[in-house]
């Protein structure tokens, strides 16, 4: 007998903007970094992205999305938001701001939408795969589906 999925709020989002996603379930694996999750769910590590947050100098919020195996380039990233400069968010900044934990961050479903950027090498793979919301789960889909539930603009905001 197959054991039921645990529906993530992201899940529930997708869901009720009828976008169809693969749920991945890697939370009896072991696995921490994003290159060992990428790994032990057969996925190219370009194709799996983590959501970084920032905060601007002029204060506003923002998000990115980069490859699990790639930093973000701060400069790059205030360029692509039109900001003088940006920096990551405090750990402990994350929870309150976002409603998600450390390692379960989701660009879908923040208590407020921020502007979100994912690297432009997202458009190079037919599905993309993130954070579903809770440590141990990500979800997968094509970019042009994560569109319709967010407002994502692509730019290159990697580390050369």
């Amino acid at each position: 007998m197959a054991e039921k999925l645990t529906k993530t709020n992201v899940m529930r989002v997708l869901d009720q903007h009828g976008v169809k996603y693969i749920p991945r379930d890697y939370s009896r694996t072991g696995a921490v970094s994003g290159s060992d999750v990428a790994r032990v769910l057969g996925l190219d590590p370009g194709a799996v992205f983590k959501t970084l947050v920032t905060v601007a100098a002029s204060g506003e919020h923002y998000v990115f999305m980069v490859p699990v195996e790639e930093e973000l380039d701060l400069k790059k990233a205030a360029r692509a938001v039109g900001e003088k400069s940006i920096e990551m968010i405090r750990q402990k900044e994350l929870l309150p701001l976002t409603g998600y934990i450390h390692g379960g961050c989701s660009p879908i479903g923040m208590k407020k939408q921020f502007v979100t950027v994912i690297d432009e090498t997202a458009q190079l793979f037919e599905t993309i795969t993130f954070s579903a919301g809770k440590v141990g789960y990500q979800v997968e889909l094509p970019l042009e589906d994560l569109r319709r539930v967010i407002d994502v603009k692509t730019a290159d905001i990697c580390e050369s």
